[in-house]
């Protein structure tokens, strides 16, 4: 990333756009649509789920603070393969789990201040949508049925692929990695991808057309992002880990079934790994936030999320939190000394410039860390990243135990 001291003056935001593979000035109108992918609730939040929505927040602030309204979309996964094997696990219902998790969720999102979602739509709620948008798909020629499913055919799109731009060997890898099922015998092509799918057994069902069922996974966000945002959407976003299948899917089944093109500009977080591998539910290499909140401000946990840049894989080691917690205390005592002065906003002027730089946080947090050691008032800039140095003291308290995975 930039140094501090080389930081060019930005006139216009630039982002890295996945499918062009380049960074890229990013001009949206004056109301900037965005879509993240949020979350499957059948556990709590962990360090890599809050550095993907950290980032979109930033990301939120600084076009808000450029005089743009931003409508966040992130939708919540309440039915899919995971939460209903984690439900079966703990023999409860499934919806009951996803309430649970989802209010534990929203509970560690509100203690990282996060701005509120414009809208927060659940799966469940839109399957009417989804099977409307399924119906445009086959009609439109880039579906068939096969074996009491709808699958999208991949063949029948040009683009597929370019989201992500993986050679087929590739994608076939991810498919089976990633919930894909390339083995499925009622697939014309390995990469071909279910819309509506049988229940199992116990599963939920919904009447269709196609025979009683429930969605796939990729329909969900097609469908609810079309309802909320309209056909075409200027930011779309996720993890890494999601560009394929998941977003490669999306993006090829929305044009499908609207004909126009999906998202205009495409942003992932890189993974956040531990010991050597991403940290993820599968894996069980996690480190929550709620526990880290039974020690920890929640302001310094953002801290040690934004001191990486957005792009780059980056290591959880938990002497982190002691090195952010140690900082948040000097960028504090700015304010509680009133020894803070004013530098005429050169601070917040840097720091607006290293997120218009791809939104380059670590060097953002460089430049409020230079401040701080020039004793420079440093809220406005602070706050530019989410983190409130005028709000009270932070009572560390456990949270409230709302889920079932404690």
């Amino acid at each position: 990333m930039a140094d501090v001291e080389e930081l060019p003056c930005q006139i216009v935001m630039k982002l890295y756009d996945t499918a062009r593979q380049a960074v890229v000035p990013f001009e949206p109108g004056d109301v900037v649509s965005m879509y993240t992918c949020g979350i499957t609730p059948y556990d709590a939040t962990h360090i890599g789920h809050a550095a993907v929505y950290i980032t979109y927040d930033v990301l939120q602030r600084r076009l808000r603070d450029l005089g743009h309204e931003t409508r966040c979309v992130r939708n919540v996964t309440d039915v899919d393969d995971d939460i209903l094997r984690k439900a079966r696990e703990l023999d409860m219902h499934y919806l009951d789990l996803a309430a649970a998790e989802t209010a534990r969720f929203d509970d560690d999102m509100l203690a990282l201040d996060m701005l509120p979602s414009w809208s927060e739509p659940r799966a469940t709620s839109a399957i009417a949508d989804i099977r409307g948008f399924i119906g445009m798909v086959l009609d439109n020629g880039h579906a068939y049925e096969a074996g009491g499913a709808v699958y999208f055919d991949s063949n029948s799109w040009p683009d597929f692929g370019k989201i992500s731009g993986y050679d087929r060997e590739t994608m076939m890898g991810y498919a089976a990695e990633r919930g894909g099922n390339p083995e499925d015998p009622n697939k014309r092509d390995p990469l071909d991808f279910v819309l509506w799918q049988p229940s199992a057994e116990g599963e939920p069902a919904w009447d269709s057309l196609w025979g009683p069922g429930r969605p796939g996974w990729h329909i969900e966000c097609s469908a609810l992002a079309l309802r909320e945002l309209g056909t075409t959407i200027d930011l779309h976003g996720g993890g890494g880990d999601l560009i394929f299948p998941h977003h490669e899917c999306e993006a090829a089944q929305s044009s499908a079934a609207t004909g126009e093109p999906f998202v205009r500009h495409w942003m992932h977080q890189a993974m956040v790994m531990m010991d050597g591998e991403k940290m993820s539910k599968s894996l069980g290499n996690l480190r929550f936030v709620s526990d880290l909140r039974r020690t920890f401000d929640p302001r310094s946990i953002r801290l040690a999320i934004v001191d990486n840049h957005y792009r780059e894989e980056w290591s959880w080691t938990d002497d982190r939190m002691d090195k952010a917690a140690a900082s948040l205390e000097r960028w504090l005592a700015t304010v509680t000394d009133g020894k803070g002065t004013d530098d005429g906003g050169e601070v917040l002027d840097q720091v607006r410039a290293a997120l218009d730089n791809d939104l380059d946080t670590s060097t953002a947090v460089a430049v409020i860390d230079a401040g701080v050691d020039r004793g420079v008032d440093v809220r406005s800039a602070a706050l530019l990243l989410g983190i409130d140095l005028d709000a009270g003291p932070i009572t560390l308290n456990p949270p409230t135990k709302l889920g079932v995975s404690q």
